[in-house]
């Protein structure tokens, strides 16, 4: 995915540093595991990008914890969103796209 090849770095401010881990336990660094682990399956998300294009990424940390994330480009950096741990459905298909790409 061209986005994720372009960025320098991510961009963690006052709103949105920590709201992930508040609402899901999902650290910042959790979130930026899962964009540099293999596999990563991410798509565009066109049903919310209204005023800029989001991405959604299923993908693992570094434990092997499998979570669901939305973001978005910001100039050369990413802006996650949104991060929570994988339902069932979201599990099934990233273990599917996985065994896929062995």
């Amino acid at each position: 995915m061209e986005v994720l090849s372009n960025f320098t770095g991510f961009d963690w401010d006052k709103g949105n540093r920590d709201k992930n881990w508040v609402k899901h336990k999902v650290s910042d660094a959790e979130c930026e595991e899962v964009l540099f682990n293999i596999p990563l399956v991410a798509f565009p998300d066109e049903g919310h990008s209204e005023s800029e294009k989001r991405y959604y990424a299923l993908g693992s940390t570094d434990m092997d914890r499998l979570l669901f994330l939305v973001f978005t480009a910001r100039r050369d950096r990413i802006r996650v969103i949104s991060a929570r741990d994988m339902t069932k459905k979201e599990r099934k298909r990233y273990h599917e796209i996985k065994k896929e790409n062995l």
